[in-house]
């Protein structure tokens, strides 16, 4: 679904295709989750780079069929092609003059024994090199037209490439493991970028339900102090204590509306909804007790982050093997089948067939440098492996102490702030009777409000560190069976 639609459209999603607490007015971080996978741009992004590796992939494993061009030119010539007779054109009409002479003489030494006379012989000469001048061209004759085209097939099969196209294929699958690694570490980062923003909203609710509490007393007591002043029993200052307190509990309230506005705008950008949208968030953060279990072993294999940083590792020992096929021969099956070649000057035959063999003995030590180089370039990959499986494990432990911890915090205040609102209680027992001022129970309102607000910024943290520990686990979604 396509959610930069109509404000409207976006209601209507959140309205009627999300679960019944939702259509009551309250959006669950369930579907918070769904609506921003559907939507983010990120991970529309991630999706489609994953889907150009996949093609790549099925390129790479085309290489291994031969490839079949057509060729085809046109070619114009300054002049046309010429065989030079100038160059050779005294040598021809001299020696084959004085071959006739030669054989003019044999032929009278075979009859008579003797040889023809000198004069004679040079007569003959003469008379030879007259005829052949007269005949033999004075010029460069032309072998061809002075444009011509030609066209032909030429296949090329890979016979042996030094493990090169196995090189390019295990690259092409390197990178589409790398995609997929992406696209699920980016929907991990999505998942508890949400998810601690939803607890954040939540938060300020629970600090805004309590906070009314509190004005509500303190209203109740501000009243009361107006009454006793009006009786003459107490001095007006003490009303006027009440009337600044209320004025501060309210200030507060409106400090924590901007900070779940401020949440709401973060959470709306999340889901990539506009700022405008109706998106109702009206529960509360609620504490419960989780056991929060060792992770198993290797449990940091399964973690988009390490995935991520896997694929480098198998990009680098891609590579190590490309530049050591740069140093291997490479051999292919040729064939060409002329199409068109009339015009041409020597006439080549209609079709061959060969091995063709490409080898590189000297690159300047070129390629040797360039092994040295990948094989380090994994090295470090490596070591990055093994930085990052530490983080991994050390984040996750330190996650897990943090919860466990904030669970001793938390039923520690729970402790005083049940505490505070018995004190609270009985401090306000004793103004019904005239025993303590108005001033006495606001003081006693405010320590309870403030342990309460220590206590829901702890449950806040349990929370959050939670979610932290299952998204260093690499499932940030499993928050939701504890936050729905």
């Amino acid at each position: 679904m396509n959610w930069n639609l109509p404000l409207a459209t976006i209601l209507s999603v959140l309205v009627f295709s999300i679960p019944a607490a939702a259509q009551e007015g309250h959006t669950t971080l369930a579907t918070c989750l769904s609506i921003a996978h559907r939507n983010n741009i990120a991970i529309n992004q991630a999706q489609r780079s994953l889907n150009a590796r996949q093609y790549q992939v099925k390129a790479e494993n085309a290489t291994y069929y031969p490839k079949v061009d057509l060729l085809a030119g046109y070619n114009y010539l300054s002049k046309p092609l010429e065989v030079n007779l100038e160059q050779v054109r005294g040598g021809i009409i001299n020696g084959s003059s004085a071959q006739v002479t030669n054989g003019a003489n044999e032929v009278f030494k075979q009859i008579t024994g003797n040889d023809l006379p000198q004069n004679v012989q040079d007569n003959i000469n003469k008379v030879s090199k007259d005829i052949l001048g007269a005949f033999y061209p004075n010029y460069n004759p032309a072998l061809a037209q002075q444009s011509y085209f030609t066209s032909s097939l030429i296949l090329r099969q890979p016979i042996y490439l030094g493990g090169k196209l196995a090189v390019a294929r295990d690259v092409a699958h390197a990178e589409l493991r790398s995609g997929e690694a992406n696209i699920e570490l980016v929907g991990k980062e999505l998942d508890y970028a949400v998810a601690t923003n939803y607890i954040r909203v939540l938060y300020s609710n629970t600090l805004m339900r309590a906070q009314d509490r509190i004005i509500l007393a303190m209203e109740r007591y501000e009243r009361m102090a107006e009454s006793l002043v009006r009786n003459e029993i107490i001095p007006p200052y003490q009303k006027n204590w009440a009337s600044v307190a209320v004025i501060h509990a309210r200030t507060r309230k409106n400090n924590q509306e901007l900070d779940k506005m401020n949440a709401m705008v973060e959470l709306k950008r999340l889901l990539q909804i506009p700022q405008d949208s109706n998106l109702v968030i009206t529960d509360t953060l609620r504490y419960a007790v989780t056991e929060v279990e060792q992770p198993q072993a290797d449990f940091w294999r399964s973690s988009p982050t390490y995935k991520a940083i896997e694929t480098k590792t198998a990009l680098a020992q891609s590579t190590v093997k490309a530049s050591k096929s740069l140093q291997l021969p490479n051999i292919f099956a040729i064939a060409n089948v002329q199409l068109y070649q009339h015009d041409l000057p020597i006439t080549i035959p209609p079709w061959l067939v060969g091995v063709e063999l490409q080898w590189n003995l000297f690159s300047g030590f070129a390629n040797t440098r360039r092994v040295k180089a990948s094989q380090e370039f994994l090295a470090a990959a490596k070591l990055a492996n093994a930085n990052t499986q530490q983080i991994i494990e050390a984040g996750a432990q330190v996650s897990r102490n943090q919860v466990m911890m904030l669970q001793k915090d938390i039923a520690a205040l729970d402790a005083a702030w049940k505490q505070a609102m018995v004190t609270t209680k009985q401090i306000s027992e004793r103004l019904e009777n005239q025993m303590s001022s108005v001033k006495d129970v606001n003081d006693a309102l405010l320590v309870e409000e403030e342990i309460g607000k220590a206590y829901n910024t702890a449950v806040l943290g349990y929370w959050i560190a939670l979610a932290t520990y299952y998204n260093i686990l690499g499932t940030p979604q499993q928050i939701v069976s504890y936050i729905p």
